[in-house]
């Protein structure tokens, strides 16, 4: 007897194949039949009729933060929302386990981490995790059996430094004992089932003591000996973030990236790959890392996002503007002095040099302040505000743009909200996108889910982007961004039985309406542990989502099952070839 037959839908099955219209059996968690309308005719505990709703496997996001969200919400919303049912955490060198039991207060040292480079509300740390666990096992075991949707965790270097040196993995370098006793407990890690390591070299990681995080410190022969300890396990990855990662690699980092990944032999992935028209040779010097590879016996894949994902940023709390060279010194200042600063022309005039030099890379793009709209405001000076664009306050008013927003900024005690527009919505922008996302070493995510949670909301990209080829500017087909979503990330995590609507493979599906499948924009709530808030998005369009074979969304809203798994490499992944 069958759990439950889906009649009539329009069946994507993940491959890239043509959409058929087909019947779909669930039973014990798997597809148990795939067929023609009316051939699937075993009884069934229920039915539901799927004409006209599309049914395809459930997502994949590859690069989240759900490591402590999931323990106050199994669910990993809004991810789940939006049809995606595996989750990729553990990334950017960045994880809660292992902690040393010799040192309670690393703990304590991780959260504030955390907070700061992930930008996790520290309440919600403290008080929503119960921090039981001591080795990456414990870690994995304190999830098992209680999350909504399936998640697999890289094992962070950061974490790997802290737990053997203690306060000199800030700063230090590992005596050989020490180097020994970290490849030692990355192996008991990937042994418990971690699907690999993860690392950061970024210049932007900073952790709760505004010092670079762990791992910054480690020289190339650290990073060469724990690949090749990766590379000793069924089923194992490698994720890396180095400074070039956000606008161009250096011929260094290069080296090291491919050196990683022939070192295991196995796949490095990397986020994220912005794409913009008016920086024309960036994607073709991001990619030459993966032609090097190639030619090395390794394999580095790019993540990108295929939406451009709106941020809400404020002088008044940790943003992308505080990344930018020599701001933060000032937007780190008690607001008092912060506003008095930023209220000085001569300070105002050097942030500007700065934001607007070769140094600034990427973030030089942050500095058009009068492309920036208003968002939230929160004193009588400012109503009416909300939705304006600061060029045209800053007209009225006769200002410079930057100091018509300080000035808005100024009279909310800094908490004004800003959403900087996109610099690269331009139809160039998008044609190179659509051939980029064409390049085998090319893959979509990089949500950063779980992070940044108050400044940006990245999990919708699933549904926005299916809703963008079906109604937008349907840059590809839906056949093409179904597998991109769903068989490719699983294909490179070496994912078992999971990508496609296949007899046999876990059930893991979502169905919805190809009418009217988007995101709805994103709001701020209060619903984290000690009310912190968040960006949150409905999903629309989305009529149910399966993990396992057991319905965990129906019409947005959560089941209360909690029928995900924990993914251990070996047992969940296959090994996947470089070659």
């Amino acid at each position: 007897m069958l759990d439950h037959l889906i009649q009539g839908a329009t069946v994507v099955d993940g491959t890239g194949a043509p959409a058929r219209v087909a019947d779909v059996g669930i039973r014990d968690g798997r597809i148990a039949a795939v067929g023609p309308p009316g051939t699937v005719t075993e009884e069934a505990g229920a039915t539901e009729d799927a004409t006209g709703l599309v049914l395809a496997p459930g997502f994949v996001d590859p690069h989240t933060h759900y490591d402590a969200q999931l323990f106050w919400d199994p669910y990993a919303t809004p991810s789940l929302n939006h049809g995606v049912t595996t989750v990729a955490g553990g990334n950017c060198g960045f994880t809660l386990a292992p902690l040393n039991p010799q040192r309670p207060g690393d703990a304590d040292y991780t959260r504030r981490m955390m907070s700061k480079v992930e930008g996790m509300s520290l309440v919600a740390l403290e008080e929503g995790a119960p921090w039981t666990w001591h080795s990456f096992a414990e870690y994995l075991d304190a999830l098992d059996g209680r999350i909504a949707v399936n998640a697999g965790f890289m094992v962070g270097h950061c974490a790997l430094r802290r737990y053997v040196m203690g306060a000199d993995a800030v700063g230090g370098q590992p005596t050989e004992e020490q180097m020994d006793a970290m490849v030692a407990l990355l192996h008991d890690a990937l042994e418990a089932g971690a699907w690999g390591l993860s690392t950061t070299q970024s210049s932007t990681h900073s952790d709760g003591d505004g010092r670079p995080v762990a791992s910054r410190h480690a020289l190339p022969a650290e990073l060469i000996a724990l690949s090749k300890a990766v590379g000793e396990h069924e089923g194992t990855q490698i994720e890396a973030i180095v400074a070039g990662c956000l606008d161009q690699f250096g011929d260094d980092e290069i080296d090291l990236l491919v050196e990683m990944s022939a070192a295991a032999g196995r796949p490095l992935n990397w986020n994220v790959l912005t794409i913009d028209a008016a920086v024309p040779e960036r994607v073709p010097r991001q990619l030459e890392a993966s032609e090097r590879a190639r030619k090395a016996g390794g394999r580095i894949v790019a993540l990108t996002m295929p939406i451009l994902t709106p941020m809400n940023m404020s002088l008044g709390t940790f943003c992308a503007l505080n990344l930018i060279p020599g701001w933060g010194e000032i937007l780190g200042l008690p607001v008092d002095e912060r506003i008095a600063g930023l209220r000085d022309p001569d300070v105002r005039a050097r942030m500007l040099r700065r934001a607007d030099s070769k140094e600034a890379g990427v973030f030089r793009r942050l500095a058009n302040f009068g492309r920036y709209v208003i968002g939230d405001t929160y004193s009588p000076a400012n109503e009416g505000l909300t939705g304006r664009v600061v060029r045209d306050i800053a007209a009225e008013r006769g200002q410079e743009p930057f100091e018509c927003l300080v000035e808005i900024c100024a009279d909310d005690r800094l908490r004004t909200v800003l959403w900087p527009m996109p610099t690269d919505n331009d139809p160039g922008s998008w044609a190179l996108r659509a051939r980029t996302w064409q390049h085998e070493d090319v893959m979509l995510g990089g949500s950063d889910a779980g992070a940044h949670l108050d400044r940006m909301c990245g999990a919708p990209y699933t549904t926005r982007f299916i809703g963008d080829c079906l109604r937008g500017r349907k840059l590809l087909g839906l056949e093409q961004a179904v597998k991109m979503l769903t068989d490719d990330p699983a294909r490179l995590f070496g994912l078992r039985e999971r990508g496609q609507v296949r007899e046999g493979w876990h059930a893991d599906l979502v169905l919805f309406d190809p009418e009217t499948v988007d995101a709805g924009r994103a709001q701020l709530v209060h619903d984290l542990p000690g009310d912190s808030p968040r960006l949150d998005s409905r999903a629309l369009g989305v009529k149910a989502v399966w993990v396992n074979g057991v319905e965990a969304i129906r019409d947005d809203a959560v089941s209360g099952a909690v029928p995900g798994k924990v993914l251990r490499s070996g047992r969940d992944t296959r090994t996947v070839s470089t070659r």
